[in-house]
């Protein structure tokens, strides 16, 4: 075999060349076969291996759509390294149009899985044995949960010197230092020595065109960073906003939530955000700032009870 060729899954994908195929993870009960649609594409010359998942959160899908522009922008001749992209990590969910899993779990808590466990622990073990352990560097593409939307944000390790590179060529409107959760995908690959960016945009069931479009332009320019790969209708690198920390702003009573700010703007300790009145208009209750920040997310749903969090500020 070449130097260059890469095997993955009894797989064997030569330099230069870009192969598809499934990576079979259980039958339903009508006994269809469902499986892990990947695609490889394989340079000419050996460099970085990059994964690149999206929706792993089933309801998720700009990541989906992000992946398919970058494949079918991507020259395998003049690519350095490889590209192993999974658009559709939780093919369970994606058909229903649903976060979970069919017994409800959350794919992004069951890291790094078993063989012998829950569909969703033995899906996340066969993600992990395929795709991160032949990767050197990982990007995972996710959205808010359903009823909220994101600013277009990366986070991060941002104190490892090789993670806030990427993020930092990424170019994303926020870049934000973000300790790892148990079980999530994030957490077994840095375990694994990986440096993983997460990047968040848009809302659940939706094609967000900025969000979409920040996405692939972050993920070439990373390539570019990584000497992956070089495209010349790149623009530069954007200046991102720095953060270690963020705040929700919860709801001081039930009622209905009326906006007044925008995603990516920056407001001020105190500032009115918006404000929450009963179904008739009446009873004005004023959402104020707790801190200087930036808002990098929002509810879309006005309808608020109690305690909710309504808007997301990541504290500048």
């Amino acid at each position: 075999m070449s130097e260059n060729t890469f095997e993955i899954a009894k797989e064997i994908i030569a330099p230069g060349k870009l192969r598809r195929f499934e990576l079979p993870v259980s039958r339903l009960a009508t006994q269809t076969l469902v499986s892990l649609p990947v695609t490889v594409v394989n340079g000419v010359e050996p460099g970085p291996k990059l994964w690149l998942s999206a929706a792993i959160h089933g309801d998720e899908i700009n990541g989906v759509e992000i992946i398919a522009q970058i494949l079918g922008r991507i020259n395998p001749q003049k690519l350095r390294g490889t590209i192993i992209a999974v658009s559709i990590v939780n093919v369970f969910g994606f058909i229903e149009q649903s976060r979970y899993l069919p017994d409800r779990r959350d794919l992004n808590r069951s890291f790094p899985g078993s063989e012998s466990g829950s569909l969703a622990s033995q899906l996340a073990n066969l993600f992990m044995r395929e795709i991160v352990q032949r990767s050197t560097h990982g990007i995972d593409l996710h959205t808010a949960a359903v009823h909220r939307i994101n600013l277009p944000q990366i986070r991060a390790n941002l104190k490892d010197e090789t993670t806030y590179r990427c993020a930092k060529a990424f170019g994303a409107p926020v870049m934000m230092h973000a300790s790892t959760r148990d079980g999530s995908l994030r957490h077994a690959a840095t375990r694994k020595g990986i440096p993983v960016l997460l990047y968040e945009a848009g809302e659940a069931l939706r094609f967000d065109p900025l969000a979409i479009e920040v996405g692939v332009k972050g993920i070439l320019q990373v390539m570019n960073c990584l000497e992956m790969y070089q495209e010349d209708l790149v623009s530069r690198v954007s200046d991102s906003w720095e953060t270690n920390n963020s705040k929700w702003i919860r709801a001081s009573c039930g009622g209905i939530f009326h906006l007044e700010v925008n995603l990516g703007e920056k407001v001020t300790r105190r500032q009115e955000l918006g404000y929450i009145t009963n179904a008739f208009g009446e009873r004005r209750v004023a959402v104020r700032a707790s801190v200087t920040g930036l808002v990098i997310s929002h509810i879309q749903n006005p309808l608020v009870n109690q305690g909710d969090a309504i808007i997301h500020l990541a504290i500048i």
